[in-house]
């Protein structure tokens, strides 16, 4: 069985599914590896080292698709434009794909589709769910662990002030105060990193055990009282709040946004449009120079005035709506992913050669399309299609 490992070819996408030490790994299970010449050079592993570790080196991507069983992928197929061809259509029909795709993101639906009419086994790894048996392929952590540290580092070369207290000669600049909305994994990394730089942090989440951590860390818990039954979904995961109770949140949070000097925004629902929870007038309450990074942005954003991609200024308030933070810390993103990604791969084949165990829990959670059929539930509501 050959797997396959293209360059990724999103703008900006410097990570790759495999390094070396996981081809070596894949080899040793029996799998033939593959890989496109060129697909390491952005976490700066040239082709001889994956030569080395056991991997053929293709320069053709064409070639490189066509002779795939499995394709391993960061981020979800798109249109390559040196080839004009959608990279799904450069796959073989019946092939495995293990990739993030984001599947209920309105931007991926023409993409599933053709994953569905390509008969193609797709898997996507957002889709792990997050048990104790799964946590060595859960990539949503290990790239939310980038996200909470990257989002506060990026906020402290926007702020036009020290982070911690500076003493000087002609007294003591006080430290910069950090409030960090929703404290999953980006908002507990974002606290530790924030912490560690000397600020003054502030925690703000709707689920009581969410707040009770982001303490454990030293952050002061903010916040307000919510019936926990409308507050957590199963899992544990945050759930979106009814509309009379999102303007209740709007409301209490904005004192706490206008001292602040710093705000991360990380507050998602899985499967929905993250929250508005930062509207524009409370952004026009904050000082001047302050900054927000909003990570939710990939799911529509926590503030009113963020825009997808950019980085804008809105009453004299940076707000930066910049996507794909993983990728840029590539290098430890793409350590943490590969091997995510080899402990996926080795608990979806049992046997190798073999076909994926579509009996496991964990696949059974992470996959989308099967048998020319699209299984994923979550796609399946975005795009108004029932469930089977």
């Amino acid at each position: 069985m050959r797997i396959v490992i293209p360059k990724e070819i999103l703008p900006a996408e410097k990570r790759v599914a495999a390094i070396p030490e996981t081809v070596g790994k894949l080899k040793a299970k029996g799998f033939e590896v593959v890989v496109e010449s060129g697909a390491g050079q952005g976490i700066f592993i040239p082709d001889a080292e994956y030569e080395k570790a056991g991997a053929a080196i293709e320069p053709d991507v064409e070639r490189l698709f066509a002779g795939a069983d499995v394709v391993l992928k960061v981020k979800q197929p798109i249109v390559n434009p040196a080839r004009g061809k959608h990279e799904v259509e450069m796959m073989p029909e019946g092939c495995t794909l293990v990739t993030f795709l984001h599947p209920a993101a309105p931007d991926s639906h023409d993409m599933v589709r053709k994953l569905r009419d390509r008969r193609i086994t797709a898997f996507t790894m957002d889709g792990i769910p997050r048990t104790s048996r799964a946590q060595r392929m859960d990539a949503l952590t290990s790239m939310s662990t980038v996200t909470g540290y990257r989002a506060v580092l990026i906020a402290a070369q926007h702020l036009p002030r020290f982070v911690p207290m500076i003493g000087t000669a002609i007294g003591a600049v006080k430290p910069a105060n950090v409030l960090v909305v929703g404290t999953g994994v980006v908002g507990l990394q974002a606290i530790a990193t924030a912490k560690r730089l000397g600020a003054v942090v502030k925690a703000w989440d709707i689920r009581d055990a969410a707040r009770t951590e982001a303490v454990s860390l030293g952050a002061k818990a903010a916040g307000f009282d919510v019936p926990q039954e409308l507050a957590i979904a199963e899992g544990g995961y945050a759930k979106l709040l009814p509309a009379e109770w999102l303007k209740k949140e709007q409301e209490a949070i904005a004192d706490v946004v206008a001292e602040s000097d710093v705000v991360i925004l990380s507050a998602l629902v899985p499967g929905a449009l993250a929250p508005i929870i930062v509207t524009k007038e409370v952004v026009a309450r904050m000082k001047p120079g302050s900054v927000i990074v909003d990570v939710s942005i990939d799911q529509g954003g926590n503030c009113e005035l963020t825009k997808a991609g950019q980085e804008i200024v809105a009453h004299d308030v940076c707000i930066s709506g910049l996507q794909n933070i993983p990728g840029r810390m590539a290098m430890h993103a793409s350590w943490l992913y590969a091997h995510n990604m080899f402990h996926y791969v080795d608990n979806l084949y049992k046997s190798v050669p073999g076909a994926p165990d579509l009996n496991d829990d964990i696949v059974q959670a992470s996959l989308v399309t099967t048998g020319g059929r699209i299984v994923y539930g979550p796609a399946l509501d975005a795009m108004g299609e029932p469930r089977a």
